[in-house]
């Protein structure tokens, strides 16, 4: 989820700032803190104008972390377009760590998940697995394909421990040297921690 954007032309603009601002209100209160009236006052719209993009507060909350998903599944493609895997999660730990920020509004506006109904949470459950978990699992299976991973694990329990590995640099306060900090978790995931 982008949280500063040079903004497009009217209604996407519209919906852009409506995000933002939301996203800001909803980290900052909760999902039970924030009324629709407070995201019109923050975007400076109405409220009729407001739910003429979002039917309830309900769709808005979904819809930015559909955003932020859509953001985890285009770093997962890009990482997929390198050549190896130790490009594709260099690739992959360099762009969490350009978009950490955002990558931790994402975290905190899925803790609030549990706000919206049963079925609209399990769909979009779903759908994470399937792009950030399923989108590793694809890159991992293809690298073991290729014969670059070990065969004594399969490459679903690989793509497991790299996401618990890489996690801290996307939660929590900033790391004061994230790219070194990266470097050194990846090098112990491909390489291991002891000497060679």
């Amino acid at each position: 989820m982008t949280v500063s954007a040079s903004y497009p032309s009217a209604p996407d603009s519209t919906r852009i700032r409506i995000q933002q601002e939301a996203a800001r209100l909803f980290v900052a209160s909760g999902y039970h803190g924030v009324s629709m009236r407070e995201v019109a006052e923050a975007v400076g719209v109405t409220k009729p104008a407001l739910y003429h993009h979002y039917a309830d507060k309900e769709a808005l909350f979904l819809a930015m972390l559909d955003g932020a998903l859509a953001g985890l599944d285009r770093l997962v493609q890009h990482a997929g377009a390198q050549s190896g895997l130790h490009a594709q999660l260099n690739t992959l730990v360099g762009e969490l760590i350009a978009s950490a920020p955002e990558q931790r509004v994402g975290l905190q506006l899925a803790s609030e998940l549990r706000h919206v109904s049963p079925d609209r949470r399990a769909a979009f459950e779903a759908e994470y697995r399937r792009v950030w978990m399923g989108g590793l699992t694809d890159l991992f299976n293809a690298a073991a394909a290729r014969g670059e991973l070990r065969r004594d694990l399969p490459p679903s329990a690989l793509a497991r421990a790299f996401l618990a590995i890489i996690y801290p640099l996307v939660t929590g306060p900033r790391l004061p040297e994230p790219e070194e900090t990266a470097r050194a978790l990846l090098a112990v995931y491909l390489e291991g921690a002891t000497p060679r």
